[in-house]
């Protein structure tokens, strides 16, 4: 069983601080500074503190998919005929890799994981699936869903509000 962190102690500007940078990654400490009627030393140590303790992972820039061909998102249904075996943890060690799996997830019910994964068209998808998902050993059931219009789509957590 994995342990869970202790979560570190968050007081209202760490959490204001949190939903500011959600909303603008590559905001400077000066103006993040600003907002929080922080000066710049007193922002930078407490990002760096958020940093360090695993609150804040990483910084990305959130790129639109089809604006680079990515034109397919199915979400997948992996299930496994055997859970004995290290067959379920080479799997995920194997979805790690790949770039087109956007997220995996080890689920409850029918399957044992739900995939996210994108694809420039249907071609595309069909030969990931057929030449790296039906070859991961262990695998008996690939259920795919394509998406037929994106509603809505965030990374952005929600930060209880100070």
């Amino acid at each position: 069983m994995r342990n869970k962190r202790p979560l570190p102690p968050l007081d209202d500007i760490d959490l204001a601080m949190l939903d500011l940078l959600q909303a603008d990654g590559a905001i400077s400490n000066a103006a993040l500074g600003d907002k929080l009627s922080l000066s710049v030393t007193p922002c930078w140590r407490r990002r760096k503190r958020l940093q360090d303790e695993g609150v804040i992972k990483d910084y990305q820039a959130n790129l639109d998919r089809r604006m680079l061909g990515l034109d397919v998102m199915a979400f997948v249904q992996i299930q496994f005929g055997m859970h004995a075996d290290d067959a379920p943890d080479t799997f995920e060690k194997a979805m790690h890799l790949l770039p087109e799996v956007l997220s995996c997830h080890k689920i409850t019910g029918d399957a044992d994981y739900l995939l996210q994964i994108l694809a420039t068209d249907l071609d595309a998808y069909s030969d990931f699936v057929e030449q790296v998902l039906r070859k991961q050993r262990g695998v008996t059931s690939i259920k795919s869903s394509l998406s037929l219009r994106e509603v809505k789509s965030s990374a952005r957590l929600p930060v209880p509000k100070p």
